[in-house]
This record gives structure tokens, sequence and C-alpha cells, in this order.
């Protein structure tokens, strides 16, 4: 996993899948549609659609780095930035403070995308007069009109796209209520989803097969985001004033610290297929141990290999207090991948709260509103 200004940048398989289609279609349509006179050899046309579909993913990787720089300049914490096929999402695991946040973190992507537009025409232009190679002049043009395209496409104002989350703001502004600006914007990302859907399947039945799936799928993915963003936020805010010690088991199964990693697997993890389990030695916490930690051990070694000497030592990634509230257990299970966390209090362990059991409490919330 890549870095940048310390941002983990995790690149998905279908991103690979989607660079290849890019680059097809730069050297096959594209770029000799954009010159017809210029006679291009194939080389020259697929070295001219790599260099543009990488420059055009670079374009969108700094897209999603202007929202993460600005969210962390805030405060608001950011995960990780995922390249996959529909492009790049920056994944923010808390929402913004206040509107005027949420605005600024908006806008700075489409705004660092049309500098990069407007530099990439500048250079463009200077090509022109000094008469640089119809090679180099094709991919500026490219990444010029690209980043435009970018930075409009993210500006419709559809949740959870960039414009979307401006209206947002714009709509927490006036409302005083996160829950329902969100709920207001995404029905407005939802619709614009469903437009695209219909666009596409009307665009299959006019026989453009490609450039329909394209609509659809794009339109499948904005609905979708649309509704689970609006439930994020439904979850986050109604969990605040709810307490860890609400949802905790007080009488969690705890793991000898002395035990092997056989006895591990057959007397605890077959029998209650929990991931993580909380490790003492006789009333002291001293740590878990997970599937991940038994999982790096060869099996051939588990009869010699003890639970002690593999466990996970608690900290702020894997615990949290009884007298925290839930909202916190939630973001930080969303922020690490886990779905148990130790509840301790002073060095003593209290319990274990687990993803299922606030979920399950979210889900009769949401039964009882609909009933």
């Amino acid at each position: 996993m890549l870095k940048l200004f310390k941002i983990p940048i995790e690149i998905s398989w279908s991103w690979v899948l989607i660079l290849v289609l890019v680059v097809w279609s730069l050297a096959t349509g594209f770029f000799p549609a954009y010159c017809k006179e210029c006679k291009f050899t194939n080389l020259a046309l697929w070295l001219m659609g790599t260099i543009s579909a990488l420059g055009m993913f670079s374009s969108i990787v700094f897209h999603e780095l202007s929202h993460s720089l600005v969210a962390r300049k805030f405060g608001v914490p950011i995960k990780k930035i995922t390249l996959f096929i529909f492009g790049g999402v920056a994944e923010i695991t808390e929402e913004p403070p206040n509107p005027a946040v949420e605005f600024r973190m908006a806008v700075a992507g489409p705004i660092f995308s049309l500098v990069l537009s407007a530099l990439f025409f500048v250079f463009y232009t200077l090509g022109g007069y000094q008469n640089w190679p119809n090679t180099v002049q094709g991919v500026l043009y490219y990444l010029a009109w690209a980043n435009c395209v970018l930075a409009l496409f993210n500006l419709i104002p559809a949740f959870p796209l960039d414009g979307g989350r401006v209206l947002r703001s714009v709509l927490w502004t006036r409302k005083r209520d996160i829950i329902e600006a969100t709920r207001l914007a995404s029905r407005v990302g939802s619709g614009f989803g469903a437009v695209l859907i219909g666009l596409g399947l009307v665009a299959v039945l006019a026989g453009s097969f490609i450039s329909g799936v394209w609509y659809f799928f794009i339109g499948m993915f904005i609905r979708e985001a649309a509704v689970s963003s609006y439930r994020q936020v439904v979850m986050t805010k109604t969990l605040e004033g709810e307490l860890v010690r609400k949802f905790m088991n007080s009488n969690p199964i705890a793991v000898p610290s002395d035990i092997t990693l056989d006895e591990f697997a057959e007397k605890y993890l077959l029998k209650y297929q929990f991931k993580m389990f909380p490790v003492v030695e006789g009333q002291r916490l001293l740590g878990s141990f997970s599937t991940q930690e038994l999982k790096k051990v060869p099996k051939i070694d588990w009869p010699l290999e003890t639970v002690a000497r593999h466990l996970q030592p608690v900290t702020n990634m894997n615990s949290i207090s009884p007298d925290t509230e839930a909202r916190e257990a939630f973001l930080l299970m969303n922020r690490t991948g886990r779905s148990r966390l130790l509840v301790v209090d002073r060095g003593r362990l209290m319990g274990v709260v687990t993803l299922r059991d606030i979920l399950q409490y979210m889900t009769f919330l949401f039964d009882l509103e609909a009933a």
C-alpha cells in the first residue's frame, strides 16, 4: 500500500481493469479522432494512451488527496484513499464537525481538478506556439479536458458526489440538522443514480452497449453510496449519548495465556467462533488473541506455541472504556476493521463490545421508526 502525506492509498484490482480499458479507448478512439491528419504510429498511440491514463489516475489521486488534506486540517480522520473501477474515493471515518468544514472539504477536490485542467491547457497552448510534437500536445489536451470533466461531474449536486456534499452543507446550515440534511441530499443522489440507470438502459437498447453498461453501473454505485452514507450518519448520530456499557457483554469468554494454539483452536475458536478473545492470566488482562494472529503461525507449530507468545497488547486500537459513547466504538471499529473491542477500565477487563450488538440495536430502532 502506497502512502502520500502519511495517507494510505489502496489500489483495487478493478482499477487495473479500468486502466487497461482507458488505455485501449484512448489509443484506438480518442487520439486518432483528436488529430486525423497526424498519422500517429501504433506505438505512439499506445504510449500516448498509457501516459494519459496514468496521468488521469494520478489526477484522481490528487483530487481525493485534496479532500483528505483539508479534512485532516480540521481534525476529520482519514482512513485511506482507494482507487477502484469508478475512479477514487477518500474514506472519511467521521462526519465533519460543522457545515463550513463540510463545504471546504467538498470544494477542495473540484477546485484542484480545475487548477490542474487550467495548467495542462496553458502548457497545451504554449506547446502550440512552440511547435511541440503532436504526441505531447495530444496528451496535454486530454489531461486538460479530463480534469475539467472530473471537476464538473463531481460538482453535480448528487450526494455523495462533491456537489452533493456542498448541497448537504447548505441544507445543514439552513436546517441545523445533519441527519435531515443528509436525508434530503441522499434523495437527490439516489434520484441522479436512477437517472443514470435509465440512461444506461436506453443506451443499451439504442445499440451503445458499452456506454450503457457504464452509465448503469455508475448509477447503481451512486444510488447505493447515497443510501449507505445516509444510514451511517443516522447510526453515528443516534448512538450519541449511548454508552458502551449498554452494549457490552460483561461476561465474555476469556482465554488463558498458557494454552497452546492447538488447544485454543479446539476449545475456543471452533466452539464459540469469535474472531477475537480476551487473554487473561488469573484475573489479570494481558491482551487479546484473534484469528489473524493464529493464521500467522504455521499449523504444524500450533501444538508447540502458546497464546501468550502471540497475543496483542491492550491499546487504544483494540479497547475502549465502558463510559465512552457507543458512537466512538462504532467509529473505531470502522477505522480499524475490527468487529470486537475489549472494554477496559483502569486495566481491568469489564467486557467485550461487538459490532453485531450495536447494529442489532440500530436495526431495532429503524424497525420501530418504520412501524
